[in-house]
C-alpha cells in the first residue's frame, strides 16, 4: 500500500465513505432494476463474469464469486434452467465442464449492464466540471475484478 501522509489518509477516508454510502443509498434502484428483469443479485453477478466464448470451469468461478463450489453450481443451474446459461465439455480435460452465456444470456446480460449503469439521477445534482473531476478521479482506480466489462470512457471535456 502506498505510503500517506496523515491528511492523506484522513482525506481518503472521508471520500471512501461518501462514496461508500452513496453506493448504498442508491442500491435499491439497482436492485430493483435486477429484480424487473427476473434475477437475484447473484445471478446478475454471475451473468457480468460469463462471456458467450470464453468458457469458465466452476472452480474459476467459485473463486471469483467467493463461494464453495456446490453455491456456484446453484448458480450456474439456476441460470442454465433460464436458458441463460450452458454447460459444454472441457476440450482438455474430460472430468471439467465450461461454462458459457447463451445468446439470451448475453442479450439479457447487455440489457442488465446498460440499465446498471444509468447514473442516478443524484450525480445530475453536480455541475459538468464536478462530474467531469469526479469521473477523472475515479477511473484512475482499477477496477475491483477484471473480468467484468472495461470500463469506457466518454468523450474528453
Amino acid at each position: 500500500m502506498p505510503s500517506a501522509t496523515p491528511k492523506k489518509a484522513m482525506v481518503a477516508a472521508e471520500a471512501w465513505r461518501a462514496i461508500f454510502d452513496f453506493i448504498i443509498a442508491t442500491a435499491p434502484q439497482r436492485n430493483r432494476y435486477i429484480g424487473e428483469s427476473g434475477l437475484t443479485p447473484n445471478d446478475s453477478r454471475a451473468l457480468t463474469s460469463l462471456s458467450t466464448t470464453a468458457g469458465r470451469t466452476m472452480g474459476s468461478l467459485a473463486e471469483e464469486w467467493k463461494c464453495d463450489a456446490s453455491t456456484a453450481t446453484w448458480i450456474v443451474d439456476r441460470l442454465e434452467q433460464r436458458g441463460l446459461a450452458e454447460r459444454r465439455p472441457h476440450p482438455s480435460d474430460r472430468r471439467a465442464r465450461l461454462v458459457l452465456l447463451t445468446a439470451r444470456g448475453a442479450r439479457l446480460r447487455s440489457k442488465s449492464l446498460a440499465r446498471m449503469y444509468l447514473p442516478p439521477p443524484e450525480l445530475l445534482e453536480l455541475d459538468l466540471s464536478e462530474l467531469v473531476a469526479l469521473r477523472d478521479a475515479v477511473t484512475k482506480l482499477p477496477p475491483s475484478n477484471p473480468s467484468v466489462i472495461p470500463r469506457s470512457r466518454g468523450p474528453k471535456d
